[in-house]
């Protein structure tokens, strides 16, 4: 592995473009821990990406023109209550500074709706406004508001110039809605006549309480099978829902944050599927607050994918081998012991009679069962948790179970994202 890679992974800057984010997330963390001294744990994220027309089943989004006079409310699910709330906002893909005119944030009456009486109003710096840096971020002040696990909150902003491209997440699986005008303090959804299902400038949502733990936040690194590609909109059904709420049922005070990106590449960054893992590791894990555990599961691409060529593969993308896969793996596991992170890691899913993936289908098993093999046997991860085994088919082992599968033939549908989060011990979360 590059010296370049593994010392941007540890956290020391190794570009100007790196430079330039990391000290608008400094600054944001110096504002942070004058706060009380309070503790906050991620209960709602998303690994942000650069604007692209339509999302994996071409449905369009409002990323490559952004917002003009616009409010945008988004939904999101807190993993674990407290009694403040913050939230995360990003410009890293933005093409010039990022001018927000307000943000307000209360619980969820229900699509749009907001809950009468719960808005609290945003501020940055103790400003009503804030702009985001190209390449930056911004983390709002504390407000106080009560939450609980698992219940749906409302993110309002207001854009009143041109925003340009919007930085955002393409398979949100959750409601955004727009409005024109300023429509912040809005309770009832009669404004917000047009929604999308991605998510726009939000990166997270923090809460901080009376946490037993010192580290709350479970942060799920992946690739469409942690996006939820297959599950059904609008219904909590991704594996980091359900395991969400098996810890919630266990009494375990954590919050799953999905850092899921469908068709997102362990060694490859690409303008249709985002940075590669080893490049975001440290945006989307390690620089999130109050992280205990990552669950990695990246590199079903890099093999699907390993021959495939167009216009979202960069000239530079080759076939990979079982070992450069496996040094990418080390390289994120000493970046996370390095944080005091456990990382638990993920075979890959059985990729076998999907048409995405055509030709090649022998060497794609065969690396495939290299990765696996080598994630189940190293003794590299802290623990593994089987997703190919809970997906495969025992008649078939090179494809998914019929009844967990997608109509895409290659994706878990409902049934099959349960059956990924039941396959986790949660002692070792």
């Amino acid at each position: 592995m590059a010296m370049a890679t593994v010392m941007a992974l540890m956290g020391v800057a190794v570009s100007a473009g790196g430079r330039a984010g990391g000290e608008a997330h400094a600054a944001g963390e110096v504002h942070a821990a004058g706060e009380g001294g309070l503790r906050w744990a991620q209960a709602w994220g998303a690994a942000v990406q650069q604007p692209i027309e339509g999302d994996v089943d071409d449905v369009p989004n409002w990323s490559r023109r952004g917002f003009r006079h616009q409010s945008v409310r988004q939904v999101v699910r807190v993993g674990v209550g407290g009694d403040r709330v913050r939230i995360r906002l990003s410009n890293r893909y933005g093409r010039t500074p990022l001018r927000v005119d307000g943000a307000v944030i209360a619980r969820s009456g229900g699509g749009a709706q907001a809950w009468p009486g719960t808005a609290r109003k945003v501020s940055f710096r103790h400003a009503g406004s804030t702009v985001i840096p190209v390449g930056g971020e911004a983390v709002g002040d504390a407000v106080t508001l009560s939450t609980s696990p698992l219940e749906n909150l409302v993110v309002t902003l207001y854009f009143a110039g041109e925003t340009g491209p919007a930085t955002f997440h393409r398979v949100g699986l959750a409601a955004s809605y727009r409005a024109t005008g300023n429509h912040l303090n809005d309770v009832l959804a009669r404004a917000y006549r047009q929604s999308s299902q991605s998510s726009y400038f939000l990166s997270g949502v923090e809460v901080s309480g009376p946490f037993r733990a010192q580290r709350n936040t479970v942060v799920a690194l992946g690739d469409s099978a942690t996006d939820g590609v297959g599950a059904t909109a609008e219904a909590n059904g991704r594996y980091t829902d359900v395991l969400g709420e098996r810890l919630v049922a266990g009494r375990r005070n954590l919050a799953v944050v999905n850092a899921g990106i469908a068709g997102n590449m362990l060694l490859t960054s690409s303008p249709c599927f985002g940075e590669k893992g080893m490049a975001r590791f440290r945006r989307d894990v390690l620089d999130r607050p109050g992280v205990r555990t990552v669950i990695v599961e990246l590199g079903a691409n890099d093999v699907g994918a390993n021959w495939s060529t167009g216009a979202c593969f960069p000239p530079s993308h080759k076939p990979v081998t079982a070992r450069q896969i496996t040094e990418g793996y080390r390289a994120l596991i000493r970046a996370a012991h390095g944080r005091g992170i456990k990382v638990i890691g993920a075979t890959l899913v059985p990729l076998s009679g999907y048409p995405g993936y055509p030709g090649h289908a022998a060497k794609v098993e065969r690396l495939r069962t290299q990765v696996n093999h080598w994630i189940r046997t190293s003794g590299a991860y802290d623990a593994v948790v089987d997703f190919d085994k809970a997906l495969a088919d025992p008649a078939h082992p090179e494809r998914p179970r019929p009844g967990y599968v997608y109509e895409d033939g290659l994706h878990p549908n409902d049934a099959g994202y349960q059956a990924l989060a039941n396959a986790f011990e949660l002692p070792a979360l």
